[in-house]
Order: structure tokens, then C-alpha cells, then sequence
């Protein structure tokens, strides 16, 4: 199995540019988007200015604006649904409201596990759900996530809720990888060794840790890249306690998960669309990505963040080249087999 390497050297992205930078185009962008991160408005102005094309935005959660789309039909105004989380996209396929496209560009930059094969949707930057730990509390972090059901580490773990995309989404990658019954057992001993019930979001798990309610926690990384890089209350000012696991670097790599897009099946302006998609695989955009919410971009070469530099390892990690269209297909059983648990 091949294994995809996130190096924190910089390299030149490629020789010739992702997008041509020619003659405007003229029109508009319907975007609806469930990402809210104030960083990505240069990501959209920059866009406008290389194209003339004005971008009309609509923000909810993914699921609002799925139903939305669907409800909408063939008089939708959407060209783009731009959201986070591979399962939140494969719900979208399921629900028909994503077109294929073929783009050279896009299949050229983005790696074919990151992309539905049928190209209805796209991931633009990656997180990695990785393991942090209370040094001066815990001498033998686990080191896979098949150890956070260990029973040595009963009564220690902070976790989020089980209708949580990104849990649901972790177990739907053990599920493919180990099958049903050995996730089903990972998920029974995760719940056993909760510190307290989940809540909260992964800032919150974060801080547990901080104030000692829990000395490990399971987070995505740019949670913890924001504290190291900004002021985050209850969290920076205690980051040195913190020493952090990317998991299965010795077998299938790190969970990674996405933030991604698709043209919408009924898009008025397809071609714009087309276009903004492979705008956001530009190099430009990915250090919009990276450098705005502390993500690792999918296109090589790409340098990371500061914040996220000082996070991830200096020899960088091996991600999981999991097809991330099964953690979709995979969703339903990942819950069903949470309630069967208990997993609240």
C-alpha cells in the first residue's frame, strides 16, 4: 500500500500555474457553503479579481443546505456546495444534487483517493484527527487508535459526541479497515475508558485536558495549530503540557479528512463553476488553505502554516490513502454500531 507523505519542506508547486490567468470571464458564482472561517474571504476576492466573475455566497450547515439544493430542484441557483468532511459530501451524492465533471487539472493536482471517482466532488485541504496527551500525566500515550480502547487508559480519554461527523467518519475508516466486529469493539472500549460523557466540540476535548478533566483527547489538528497560533481561551497559554500522537504511522497512517466541493447537478453557471473548482487547487489557494484555518493542502509542495509546522513532525507523517468515498458509503453502520455500544 502506498502511503502519501506530508513533508514540511516547500517545494515549487509546478512548473506552469493550475488555472490560466488569461482573458476575464465575465458572469457570476453561486456558492453555498457551509465552511465559516472569516480567513477564507481573500480566498474569494482573489478569485474575483483573477476572473471578474462576483461571487453570490449562502452560508449554513451542510445538511441545510443539501435540503435546501434538493428542495430547490432544477430552479436552483447553485453552482458549488463547498463544505468539510467526506461524509457530509457523499450524503450530498446520495441526495443527487452533485454532477460529474472531468478536469485535467483537478485529477493532475488532487490525489485519487481525495476525489470521488466519478468526480462529483473534490477535497481542497486535509485535517488529520491525531491524538493528544497531558505529558507530565501520561508516560505511554497510545500510539494507535486501536489503543484508545486499551483498558489501560480506562477513565482517561475526552471524546465528542457520536453524532459527530468527524467520530463518525473515524469509525467508518476503522470499519472499512478491521471490518464490522472489530470496530464495533474499538467503539465498546472507547466508551468504556470516557473520562466523563461527551460534549463539547474539539476545542473542548482540548481543554479538558488543560484543566486536568481528562489527560487524553482525540482532535483534529488545525484545533490545536489555531491555539499554538492565536489566542484560544483556556487552551494557548497551555499548549507546552500538551505532547500529541499522529496514530498508525506504523501500519495504515493518520485518519485524514477533507473539506471539499462539487458542482451542483443543476448549476446555471457550470463552466464558472469548473473554473472555481480548479481555482481552489491553485497555489495560491492552497496557502489560502493552509495559512487561513491551518489545514494541509492536497497539492504537493504547498508550504504549511507556522502554527501547523510546529505541530506536525519534523520528518512529517504518512497519512492514511484510504478511499475517502467509503467513509460515506460506511456512515450508517459507523452510527448504528455507536448506539449499539452506547456511545452517547
Amino acid at each position: 500500500m502506498l502511503n502519501q507523505k506530508f513533508l514540511l519542506a516547500a517545494s515549487l508547486l509546478m512548473a506552469a500555474p493550475l488555472m490560466a490567468t488569461g482573458a476575464q470571464a465575465s458572469g457570476e458564482l453561486n456558492l453555498y457553503s457551509s465552511r465559516h472561517y472569516d480567513t477564507d474571504e481573500r480566498l474569494y476576492s482573489e478569485f474575483e479579481e483573477q476572473t471578474g466573475i462576483t461571487i453570490n455566497r449562502i452560508e449554513d450547515s451542510a445538511d441545510v443546505l443539501i435540503e435546501r439544493i434538493k428542495a430547490e430542484g432544477v430552479n436552483s441557483p447553485a453552482d458549488i456546495l463547498l463544505t468539510v468532511d467526506a461524509g457530509r459530501l457523499h450524503r450530498a451524492v446520495e441526495a443527487g444534487i452533485l454532477q460529474p465533471i472531468q478536469s485535467d487539472v483537478l485529477d493532475g493536482a488532487i490525489a485519487a483517493n481525495l476525489r470521488d471517482p466519478d468526480g462529483r466532488w473534490h477535497g481542497f485541504s486535509q485535517r488529520a484527527r491525531v491524538i493528544f496527551y497531558d505529558k507530565n500525566e501520561v508516560s505511554d500515550p497510545p500510539q494507535t487508535y486501536a489503543d484508545l480502547a486499551d483498558p489501560k487508559y480506562r477513565g482517561l480519554i475526552c471524546a465528542r459526541s457520536s453524532s459527530n461527523i468527524y467520530m463518525i467518519s473515524l469509525l467508518a475508516s476503522i470499519i472499512e479497515r478491521k471490518g464490522e466486529e472489530a470496530a464495533e469493539a474499538w467503539a465498546q472500549g472507547l466508551r468504556d475508558n470516557l473520562a466523563r460523557d461527551p460534549e463539547g466540540g474539539d476545542t473542548d476535548q482540548l481543554r479538558a485536558v488543560a484543566s486536568g478533566q481528562c489527560d487524553i483527547a482525540v482532535s483534529n489538528t488545525y484545533y490545536f495549530a489555531r491555539a499554538l497560533g492565536g489566542d484560544v481561551d483556556g487552551l494557548t497559554g497551555s499548549t507546552d503540557m500538551f505532547g500529541v500522537v499522529f496514530p498508525n504511522q506504523g501500519s495504515t497512517g493518520t485518519h485524514v479528512n477533507i473539506s471539499g466541493g462539487g458542482v451542483a447537478v443543476n448549476a446555471p453557471n457550470r463552466e464558472n463553476a469548473i473554473r472555481f473548482l480548479e481555482y481552489l487547487a491553485s497555489e495560491s489557494a492552497q496557502q489560502y488553505f493552509a495559512e487561513g484555518n491551518n489545514e494541509y493542502p492536497v497539492v504537493e509542495g504547498v508550504p504549511l502554516a507556522a502554527a501547523l509546522t510546529e505541530l506536525t513532525p519534523d520528518e512529517g507523517f504518512t497519512a492514511d490513502d484510504l478511499d475517502l468515498s467509503v467513509l460515506g458509503k460506511n456512515q450508517a453502520l459507523a452510527v448504528q454500531i455507536y448506539d449499539r455500544v452506547g456511545y452517547e
